[in-house]
């Protein structure tokens, strides 16, 4: 019983991640958006470095197949003898460097010399390109399509995503005060047909 006593003297320990979190009310843009720019561009030149500088590095000499023994050609990737780990190395770090790219490039939209980024950052892009393919031995360029499709979906996703709140956004807009639950300017709600004003000054009364 007194130990029950004493635990009930115990208060639970509050959660270091609410502390952290982003609260609206209290961070303001600019810093929200400092920290987003720092965060994305760690995030990019890690990755732009692990695609130029593969894990293990590459092959010094070149070593012509014979037999069942498989060769390798200098300047190509050594983990790439691990033909499936190196293929999932590359789409992962493809996707992460490509979402870091319209990241940096979604915050900087408007900015002064904003041109100058987005040339920078498309050059960045084919750079890493120029240097996976050199890497990369030629038996893997029918799998490079997989890996221009990594790098394309951050742009498809964050489309799709714009696309779907635009629709949202029509199909809330000429709407009643019933049917959308907020006022409105317009004389027709476009879902059932009446007149805003007159279901306006029902809701009134």
């Amino acid at each position: 019983m007194a130990s029950c006593v004493q635990l009930g003297k115990f208060k639970r320990s509050k959660s270091w991640f609410i502390d952290f979190a982003y609260n609206p009310k209290k961070d303001q843009a600019g810093d929200v958006r400092n920290i987003l720019l720092i965060v994305a561009t760690l995030i990019a030149a890690v990755t732009f470095q692990s695609g130029v500088n593969p894990p293990g590095g590459v092959w010094q000499d070149t070593i012509e197949t014979k037999g069942r023994l498989k060769g390798h050609v200098a300047g190509t990737a050594i983990y790439a003898s691990r033909e499936a780990d190196f293929y999932v190395f590359l789409i992962c770090n493809t996707v992460a460097l490509s979402t870091s790219v319209l990241v940096i490039m979604s915050l900087t939209y408007n900015f002064p010399f904003h041109l100058e980024v987005l040339i920078a950052t498309a050059a960045m892009l084919a750079t890493y390109a120029s240097a996976i393919f050199a890497v990369t031995p030629a038996d893997y360029s029918y799998r490079f399509r997989f890996i221009l499709i990594a790098a394309a979906l951050p742009f498809v996703l964050r489309v799709l995503i714009y696309m779907v709140k635009s629709k949202a956004k029509e199909e809330q807009e000429n709407l009643c005060c019933k049917c959308r639950r907020e006022n409105s300017d317009d004389n027709s709600c476009r879902r059932c047909g009446s007149e805003i004003s007159k279901i306006a000054e029902d809701v009134k009364v």
